[in-house]
């Protein structure tokens, strides 16, 4: 009786093992989520570079830069989509796998 219940357990063990497609995909899915991670680090370096050049341009001309503001808002939707990504919340792998976002399409 004891030797049954094994090998029904031994069975069950094998079961996801035969799911290799799924299982592929999410090991996969680890291999994007280490990239993501490295990107993100990336990317929050650029923030705070950023953050540094449109603080010394609204100091010296009491103005902000248009084309930073305009990247900037990209780059937030960016962290975005990276943790919408890396928390399972999204199956849509981010840039540069995908359009940067805020782009537009030039055939729309």
């Amino acid at each position: 009786m004891v030797e049954e219940s094994t090998d029904a357990v031994e069975e069950k063990l094998d079961e996801p093992f035969s799911e290799s497609p799924t299982r592929r995909e999410t090991w996969f899915r680890l291999l994007f989520l280490l990239l993501f991670v490295v990107i993100y680090g990336v990317a929050e370096v650029v923030l705070g570079a950023i953050v540094i050049i449109q603080f010394g341009f609204k100091l010296i001309t009491h103005e902000t830069n248009q084309k930073l503001l305009d990247f900037t808002t990209g780059l937030n939707k960016y962290f975005y989509e990276i943790l919408q990504f890396m928390t399972f919340n999204s199956s849509e792998k981010p840039f540069p796998f995908s359009d940067w976002p805020g782009s537009v399409n030039k055939s729309e």
